[in-house]
């Protein structure tokens, strides 16, 4: 009997054994679902630092002063000194016109003056002596009247013969061309035997190179801003930068400054140009040039950096997706500000301390088990480099469409 107790008991602890043992067995595959169930997603801390925002103009290169290099007088080309890319010194000779009408009238004038001044001298004479036969009474004094008017207009043909000299000889001289200025030839110069009509032939252009204009237009809003941002960074630390960057993407290495702006904007568009001026000192820049103006100056102090792909955005609202406290995921609405590079500037929503998911955004839903990989900005190529924006703000579109479908 006493065995048969034992057995009884026996039998009822194994059943709970059992029946503990099945409960432990369900608590673990439910928490192994879970965990199988959660998100992969990839989130970086927030980014709080000082920001400089930066706008960025299409932009063309010009000459400096660029003049386009004719005659003064008529005539062939008989002389070259120079070829077109070269680079001259200004009063350095360039062409010289055939020369020998011009001496041939140099020579004229000449003698037609000498003859007008000896005409000139007898008048002289004469007068002098009709006013000595004057004072002694032994001519009548409308005689010395009518001689001194004539000594006069003799002066006068020779004041404008002696003038027709002077113009002969500067064309002589004028059949010399020399540069205006120094630069650069363009490779627009005219060969040895082109008749060169005066005013009106372009013999070459010259240029000077070195420095250079960068002219590019703004909208009347970014003028304001522009010129807001040039008198607060006078004798700051933060001074306004303008830099290029060239058609191959390589930044030009030395920086300029905003040298004119139009007195007006234009009526069709509405927008302003203006001139930004960098030094060339290995000419590298050329006229007609494309490049890319980047003007930077106004620094955002601690500014709430997160990158752009991180942003959704939903009937109108901008929101961006955290890890929790608990681990799952969490929408924040946000408060857009610049596009600085990868990043967006975040005005209102986050703080430093909250972690962003910046992939596997894709049908991520509130609430849901997160299985996070911690990245940095370097990992994942975000900058606050312009440059870098275009391709986060296509795979921030993409993952927000995503996300709406679901």
């Amino acid at each position: 009997m006493f065995f048969a107790k034992n057995k009884k008991g026996l039998a009822l602890i194994l059943a709970a054994v059992l029946t503990l043992g099945a409960l432990a067995a369900g608590c673990g595959n439910q928490q192994q679902g879970q965990k199988s169930n959660a998100a992969q997603v990839k989130a970086m801390q927030v980014i709080q630092q000082d920001t400089p925002i930066a706008t960025e103009y299409a932009g063309q290169v010009m000459g400096l002063n660029e003049v386009k290099v004719q005659s003064k007088v008529s005539g062939n080309v008989v002389e070259k000194y120079v070829k077109g890319g070269q680079f001259v010194q200004a009063g350095q000779p360039l062409y010289k016109i055939d020369s020998r009408q011009y001496e041939s009238a140099v020579l004229s004038a000449q003698a037609t003056l000498a003859q007008a001044q000896a005409t000139l001298n007898n008048a002289e004479t004469d007068l002098y002596r009709d006013q000595q036969l004057l004072e002694a009474n032994a001519i009548a004094e409308q005689v010395v009247t009518t001689q001194q008017s004539n000594v006069e207009a003799y002066q006068a043909v020779a004041a404008a013969n002696a003038a027709q000299l002077q113009k002969a000889r500067q064309d002589l001289d004028d059949t010399m061309i020399y540069a205006p200025l120094s630069g650069q030839l363009a490779l627009d110069d005219v060969a040895v035997g082109t008749f060169a009509a005066a005013g009106n032939t372009n013999l070459v252009t010259i240029g000077n190179t070195d420095p250079v204009y960068v002219q590019f237009s703004i909208s009347e809003t970014d003028y304001l801003k522009v010129m807001n941002l040039q008198n607060m960074s006078k004798g700051t630390s933060h001074p306004m930068d303008v830099s290029i960057t060239l058609s191959d993407g390589t930044v030009y290495p030395l920086t300029g400054r905003i040298a004119e702006a139009d007195r007006a904007l234009t009526d069709k568009t509405g927008s302003l140009t203006i001139k930004a001026i960098f030094d060339n000192p290995q000419h590298l820049l050329l006229p007609g040039m494309f490049a890319r103006v980047k003007i930077t100056g106004e620094v955002v102090p601690n500014a709430i950096l997160v990158p752009q792909r991180a942003v959704q955005q939903l009937l109108g609202k901008s929101f961006v997706m955290v890890v929790g406290a608990d681990g799952k995921s969490a929408a924040r609405t946000v408060t857009l500000g610049d596009q600085v590079g990868s990043y967006y500037i975040i005005k209102d929503g986050l703080s430093v301390a909250d972690t962003v998911i910046v992939e596997g955004l894709s049908n991520l839903q509130e609430g849901r088990d997160l299985s996070v990989t911690m990245v940095t900005p370097e990992e994942m190529g975000f900058s606050l480099d312009p440059d870098s924006s275009m391709f986060d703000t296509n795979l921030s579109a993409e993952e927000s469409a995503s996300s709406s479908k679901s």
